[in-house]
């Protein structure tokens, strides 16, 4: 299983920035999630989608967050407006074949099978 990331870097507070995950495999269907995790701190959920669509979990406070995926298709894209310093992070996409796990902010059980390599985010103030 692949999971690409794509679209970090550094943007200024207040810009947006959408980041892209490109997942490939064997099976015909994935839940994909984000992650975020800055050094010193545990991973955080963002937010996870069902292969169907269907948003299983979505970070409680970030209305400026959008998530969107194609049904049946295995991409996820991750919006973030009005961009905050809080937001810096790196930012990891992950897949799990099949149903989602069932996840909070910090855990996810079963936890997801393959993670990307990351992408780092940086918002300057």
């Amino acid at each position: 299983v692949q999971v690409v990331e794509s679209g970090g870097g550094t943007v200024q507070a207040g810009e947006s920035l959408t980041l892209s995950c490109e997942v490939s495999g064997p099976s015909s269907r994935y839940c994909i999630g984000w992650f975020r995790q800055v050094p010193g701190k545990e991973r955080e959920a963002v937010a996870i989608v069902q292969s169907d669509g269907t948003v299983k979990y979505k970070e409680s406070g970030k209305e400026r967050f959008t998530i969107s995926r194609d049904s049946g298709k295995n991409n996820l894209l991750l919006k973030m407006h009005n961009m905050e310093p809080e937001d810096t992070a790196m930012y990891y996409c992950a897949a799990h074949p099949g149903s989602c796990p069932y996840c909070d902010d910090r855990f996810c059980i079963p936890d997801f099978n393959y993670f990307g390599q990351g992408t780092q985010v940086t918002v300057s103030s």
